[in-house]
């Protein structure tokens, strides 16, 4: 089972730290370690769900106060990966679902109970890019699934109160839709 494992700090040298930490605890494989808005460090892996586990753990504790969020996924959805990377073309969307969270790591969870929860489809997993450290996800889908992937991440008790606004627009103008890719 592949899972991911992501360490969000407040500190930039912190957060190479903890990614270090990171990638000599365990056999984990070293997705991404790079800053983010608001002088975040954001460090990302992937592996078996126990070495990943171990990873995260070792990352927390070298972060230290610094630490912003943290997170593991097993058996994460491929589709989580791929929004990350880029928004795909979307030609029609019934409905559009927007997400603001307040850290990176509460984003790529809540892009993973979004795919599990309902049909719908990820235009983009925005990870702290630009706007002052906080992340967003879209997704699109029939109204129906779209409002119930929203409220199952609105309702994770995971998200310890980090998920910001969130909004679905049923029948979006596409061209709103395409501005947000």
């Amino acid at each position: 089972m592949t899972a991911i494992g992501v360490v969000e700090t407040n500190s930039i040298p912190l957060g190479v730290l903890a990614g270090d930490a990171m990638v000599k605890t365990a056999a984990v494989e070293l997705v991404a370690a790079q800053t983010a808005c608001a002088g975040k460090y954001i460090v990302m892996v992937s592996g078996d769900v126990a070495a990943v586990r171990a990873a995260v753990i070792a990352g927390a504790e070298g972060a230290g106060a610094s630490l912003v969020d943290r997170l593991v996924i097993p058996n994460v959805d491929e589709r989580v990966i791929v929004a990350m990377s880029g928004a795909p073309a979307v030609d029609t969307a019934q409905a559009v679902g927007v997400i603001e969270t307040f850290s990176l790591a509460s984003t790529i969870a809540a892009a993973d109970i979004a795919v599990k929860t309902a049909e719908v489809e990820l235009i983009e997993v925005r990870l702290g890019r630009g706007m002052g450290g906080k992340s967003f996800l879209v997704f699109t889908g029939e109204v129906a699934a779209v409002t119930a992937a929203s409220r199952a991440i609105e309702a994770n008790e995971d998200s310890r109160g980090l998920i910001g606004s969130s909004v679905v627009i049923p029948s979006p103008h596409m061209d709103m839709v395409k501005a947000l890719l």
